[in-house]
């Protein structure tokens, strides 16, 4: 469970907004953890639905392609997926997840490079895996990890370390 849902559940909206003004890296974590969480299902959903974009297999580099045992298009469903999976794991355990949201990231950067045309998306993706970085050395604070969730002494920010 992390702080932020530990301060929600113990004081409250009130105390974590409190917290957010008072404490700007606490403010950084909680921005971070919302948008991780958002922005991956939102773009993992989108896969199905396509109201965002109605062309995701276009942003595969014809390598990429030639490698699936599949359609483009039965890969994109694949890559919704995973980034939903990824949207919750952040929520769950931003810790951790981030890490993972990064090396998805690279592995779109390393696609995108591959394919001319697409430079600046991959830029943006780029900037977006620093974030993913910056969230998860955050939650290295902020969010308890797993082998001492149960145990531990928490420290004057809630943290278990």
């Amino acid at each position: 469970m992390t702080a932020t849902r530990t301060d929600l559940a113990n004081k409250g909206l009130s105390a974590v907004l409190h917290r957010a003004r008072t404490e700007p890296a606490y403010a950084a974590f909680v921005l971070l953890h919302i948008g991780y969480v958002v922005l991956p299902l939102w773009m993992g959903i989108d896969k199905f639905t396509k109201v965002l974009n109605t062309d995701w297999p276009g942003y595969l580099a014809p390598w990429t392609v030639s490698l699936l045992p599949f359609s483009a298009q039965t890969a994109m469903y694949l890559v919704g997926a995973v980034e939903i999976v990824a949207g919750v794991l952040v929520a769950l355990k931003p810790r951790y997840a981030a890490y993972v949201v990064a090396a998805w990231l690279a592995g779109i950067i390393v696609n995108l490079l591959t394919y001319s045309g697409f430079y600046d998306v991959a830029l943006r993706d780029f900037g977006l895996l620093i974030g993913a970085l910056a969230l998860a050395l955050l939650a290295s604070t902020y969010d308890r990890p797993w082998t001492r969730a149960a145990g531990g002494t928490p420290n004057q920010d809630g943290a278990v370390r």
